[in-house]
């Protein structure tokens, strides 16, 4: 069974052409620097029109081996954190299946203790 993060934001106004661009520049950054090519990275979706308000959508599953998770976890929240931060009054819902990923205005989005490097050692991942 695979386990999945999921991020949205939406609002009333669509993104403008330079919050477009900073999305794409934020993606971009995030596929150049990503260390896991065999991993899933930051994935957003095309918009449709069934989605009307929703301005950024996307979904990210989560590696098997326990020793790339955090990792993963951690360049992936990083990355929808800055979009957070380049999409002003939206609102938005971050979730690791049916458990929310909590936001702080300093750290941005990560769940408690994920950035400990001792976990991290503990599970291979250091």
């Amino acid at each position: 069974m695979s386990v999945s993060l999921y991020y949205s934001a939406s609002r009333a106004m669509p993104a403008t052409d330079a919050e477009r661009a900073a999305v794409e520049r934020i993606v971009a950054a995030h596929m150049e620097s990503f260390p896991y090519e065999d991993e899933e990275s930051l994935h957003l979706y095309a918009s449709d029109d069934s989605h009307p308000d929703e301005v950024v959508a996307g979904s990210t599953k989560m590696p098997f081996d326990p020793g790339r998770v955090l990792g993963v976890l951690d360049r992936v929240l990083g990355s929808v954190s800055e979009l957070r931060r380049a999409l002003p009054e939206a609102e938005w819902r971050v979730h690791m299946d049916d458990l929310d990923v909590p936001w702080d205005e300093t750290e941005g989005y990560a769940f408690p203790g994920m950035r400990d490097p001792d976990l991290a050692a503990e599970l291979g991942g250091g």
